[in-house]
């Protein structure tokens, strides 16, 4: 059981939303910090049928209790709470009536948002869990992330391609049959090994869009879908203007390295391939995401990328600070165009190439190469920002 960095600070004084996508561990989690909380696991067909059909009982059992905010020892706990959306009325009437914290945990509030449910405007604090990080696994292993991704049950399995096809499919059956957000499964299968085959790139609706035999405003509402249920996020290009014209359009990547190879059938990656290097990138856009996610650093993460082709792969901060992700054992000048063109219009106060060289080295351009090791534990030190 791997401890997790996420520690949802707030929940001993504020109710909360944990989201995360499919077998991230979320409820796991609320198990190790709230192993006293009464819970609702709408998982549990007896426990979805009896408030389905009457979601009043939330109401009448918590007041049975004599739960208030004064007496409240532990938070109420309620799963999965995408599936009934009308217990968030009964959820807000008992915060205003009688100040009872819950946590409502689910993997997406995309059907939330759908059918107008209460969302409490406010009165709950928002959580994400993603996949494992680095620092939550006792002797990670970087091979083993690349090729199994790093959602708990596929990083430490014997069968980890296996888990990988049968969560594609019981994501497209449960996240998108179920809340029927595309009548065309063909056409939104075909979609998503499009969109894998251009993870960490930029988007071009109308190429993707001639691959699936749809329109592009559909590959535009298949991206929104994925980004709703957690399942991707876009990557913002760095808005700061220079002397030099930019690329806008945002970057997509997937939540998982393992889920975004397995839906474009890379299965087991070698170091030195081109496979391999497009993993270790995701694998470290990964780890920048969820160290701004989980802390309060409020640090912006974005990507820049000129017209003629320069590029950055990573901007922390407002340009503080210029990151490239390379995949090579030795770092060399033929892989400094973009930091050193970053460095000249925007002045950042550390640009860092994150690599395989197997010893930190600065470079007269005022580069630093870090071993990737070395760099992460630099980031969850909180060194680095």
């Amino acid at each position: 059981m791997y401890k997790r960095i996420l520690s949802l600070d707030l929940a001993g004084s504020h109710s909360c939303f944990l989201w995360g996508p499919r077998q991230t561990g979320k409820s796991t989690l609320l198990a190790q910090l709230f192993p006293a909380a009464t819970v609702y696991d709408l998982l549990q067909a007896d426990v979805y049928r009896r408030l389905v059909a009457n979601p009043s009982l939330l109401r009448e059992e918590c007041l049975a209790q004599g739960l208030t905010g004064a007496n409240q020892k532990h938070p109420v706990i309620i799963d999965e709470v995408q599936k009934i959306p009308e217990l968030l009325d009964e959820v807000h009437w008992l915060i205003e009536r009688r100040g009872i914290r819950f946590i409502l945990c689910g993997s997406s509030a995309r059907k939330l948002r759908r059918g107008h449910a209460n969302l409490l405007g406010g009165r709950a604090v928002r959580y994400e869990l993603g996949p494992l990080v680095s620092r939550e696994i006792p002797g990670f292993s970087l091979q083993q992330a690349l090729s199994h991704g790093l959602l708990p049950s596929h990083y430490d399995s014997d069968h980890p391609q296996r888990l990988l096809q049968s969560y594609i499919g019981d994501y497209l059956r449960e996240e998108i049959v179920a809340e029927a957000a595309t009548r065309n499964l063909g056409a939104f299968s075909r979609f998503l090994e499009v969109a894998a085959l251009s993870n960490g790139g930029t988007i071009n609706a109308t190429n993707i869009a001639r691959e699936c035999g749809v329109s592009a405003p559909t590959v535009r509402s298949y991206f929104d879908i994925l980004e709703a249920t957690l399942i991707g996020r876009f990557l913002p290009a760095f808005g700061r203007i220079g002397r030099r014209r930019l690329i806008e359009s945002p970057r997509f990547y997937f939540f998982d390295v393992g889920i975004a190879g397995a839906l474009c059938r890379r299965g087991e990656i070698s170091p030195g391939s081109e496979l391999f290097g497009r993993a270790f990138e995701h694998f470290i856009y990964m780890e920048l995401a969820a160290y701004c996610n989980y802390t309060t650093s409020s640090t912006p993460l974005s990507y820049w990328r000129t017209a003629s082709g320069l590029e950055v792969d990573f901007i922390l901060g407002e340009g503080k600070i210029a990151l490239e992700a390379k995949a090579t054992p030795r770092v060399h000048v033929g892989h400094l165009g973009g930091l050193r063109a970053f460095q000249e219009e925007h002045r950042p106060s550390r640009a860092i190439v994150v690599s395989l060289d197997p010893r930190a080295r600065m470079l007269n351009a005022g580069i630093e190469v870090l071993p990737w090791k070395a760099f992460l534990n630099m980031l969850w030190s909180r060194q680095l920002v």
